[in-house]
């Protein structure tokens, strides 16, 4: 099967001819599912919970709960309070404002976010973020912020290694980009052993071809599966605490037809308002404790 490293060199002219390039079919999910649950302690659920209903969260971020289930999707991962965690790309900081109080303490949070001399875009955001940092040292100040990789971690090693890195719906972007296949070995390079990779991500139907990906920021579960595989982490369990069954992932705007972004204004607001969020996929892979043999 043909990786995204490889169809990122000619990416363009897929997309211009729309040339079907399938993903691996569906199957072997089926044991991964609802009961591949990942509980934490009672003590560390108190803790993780106390940050997801704390006073230093956004109120319109916190409406977005209900679609996205921070509480049930970090217990998912299997994050502790005392783990050194990279959140990658964290935009505005929505799941930075959980994280960040709820490692405080014992923990260490390092954001990989846009490049300090990126693009005048990338460059707004990450001063945006920067500031919001600044503004609560006693929430915040313990953040280490750093680089998003497309190839390697430069400004980022935590020592020993990180417990988990944690991506929340950002895969599309790296399709599209070119470097999904690098930045999975940059996430398993910077992790420890037995570290943990934590993935949500826009979900597309089985089948999707690249070009129907890009344009529409859907992926494939299983093919997620197969490249994560494939960087060398284990899989070790799919939830389906962000599914959404009502969204039929046929919109004319993609993924961006529905909230938050609502991308056509208001044709057909009402309708996806009542869609909510789109069908996820929630994803864990573990970095082997031992290397496998040749």
């Amino acid at each position: 099967m043909t990786s995204f490293t490889e169809f990122s060199a000619r990416r363009r002219l897929v997309v211009a001819t729309a040339a079907l390039l399938p993903f691996a079919g569906a199957g072997g999910l089926a044991q991964a599912r609802a009961a591949n649950a990942t509980s934490l302690p009672p003590k560390a659920m108190t803790a993780l919970r106390a940050a997801v209903d704390g006073p230093q969260r956004t109120p319109a971020y916190r409406t977005r709960d209900g679609a996205r289930h921070p509480l049930e999707t970090l217990a998912f991962f299997g994050i502790r309070p005392d783990a050194a965690v990279i959140e990658i790309a964290p935009g505005g900081g929505w799941y930075t404002e959980i994280l960040a109080p709820y490692l405080h303490d014992h923990g260490r949070l390092y954001a990989a976010h846009e490049p300090a001399g990126g693009s005048p875009g990338q460059q707004r955001a990450r001063a945006a973020f920067r500031d919001k940092l600044a503004r609560e040292p006693k929430v915040y100040g313990r953040v280490v912020l750093g680089t998003l990789p497309t190839t390697a971690f430069t400004d980022i090693r935590p020592p020993g290694g990180a417990d988990a890195v944690l991506t929340f719906r950002n895969i599309h972007n790296w399709i599209e980009d070119g470097h999904f296949d690098e930045s999975l070995r940059a996430f398993y390079a910077v992790l420890k052993p037995g570290g943990v990779l934590g993935v949500e991500e826009h979900r597309a139907p089985p089948g999707t071809n690249l070009a129907r990906v890009i344009a529409s920021g859907y992926v494939p579960q299983d093919f997620v599966i197969e490249r994560a595989k494939a960087a060398g982490f284990e899989f070790a369990g799919s939830s389906e605490v962000n599914a959404n069954p009502r969204d039929t992932k046929d919109h004319a705007n993609g993924v961006w037809s529905l909230p938050p972004t609502l991308r056509g204004g208001e044709v057909d607001r009402a309708k996806y308002l009542a869609i909510g969020e789109s069908d996820r996929m929630t994803l864990r892979f573990v970095k082997p404790r031992r290397a496998r043999s040749g």
